[in-house]
């Protein structure tokens, strides 16, 4: 049954490297619900797994033509689920560590000087974030304030989770700079 299963998938894909979209349709109702679950046994999230499979869908797509056996469909789609399910696990984490990094610093710059809420505290924080470019201003309301990750943060300004990454960092820095 399985080797009917992957034949009916290389059928499938070859249609829809044909031009027959619909193909691609039935190969995805075909899959999804499995590849989510694939991706909550890493997650443990449903929702982060439903992105990370969505993710998998424009990666696969975009790359449909290094597959060179249609019939491994199926375990070569599992594969980009199981990178990308990886790869965002690594990115919260280390989004994870720099907060609590950043936490832990500016509980000890406050243990060492001001009271961070003390009036003369928070006018130099305003103050010095005022002195910021726009583009540094926004990524630290969006990280902060709102509470967004990078991932979120690049989307929603249209540009590369690294160049948010830069931003947040180089806002901090400056911030940090103005503060001494």
């Amino acid at each position: 049954m399985e080797k009917i299963n992957k034949i009916y998938d290389g059928l499938l894909l070859l249609q829809y490297k044909g031009g027959d979209a619909k193909a691609m349709e039935t190969l995805i109702k075909r899959y999804h619900g499995q590849l989510c679950r694939h991706a909550f046994w890493y997650t443990r999230d449903m929702d982060l797994a439903k992105d990370v499979v969505q993710d998998s869908w424009h990666k696969a797509l975009g790359s449909i033509n290094k597959l060179k056996d249609p019939n491994r469909f199926s375990s070569w789609m599992t594969t980009i689920v199981t990178r990308r399910a990886l790869d965002i696990l690594d990115e919260l984490r280390k989004e994870r560590v720099q907060k609590d990094r950043i936490r832990q610093t500016l509980e000890a710059q406050n243990h060492e000087s001001i009271d961070k809420n003390s009036p003369e505290m928070l006018e130099r924080l305003k103050s010095g974030i005022k002195h910021l470019s726009k583009d540094h201003q926004v990524v630290l309301r969006l990280f902060y304030l709102q509470q967004f990750n990078m991932k979120e943060i690049s989307e929603i300004l249209e540009i590369s989770s690294g160049t948010a990454k830069s931003r947040l960092f180089y806002a901090r820095e400056k911030l940090k700079t103005y503060l001494k």
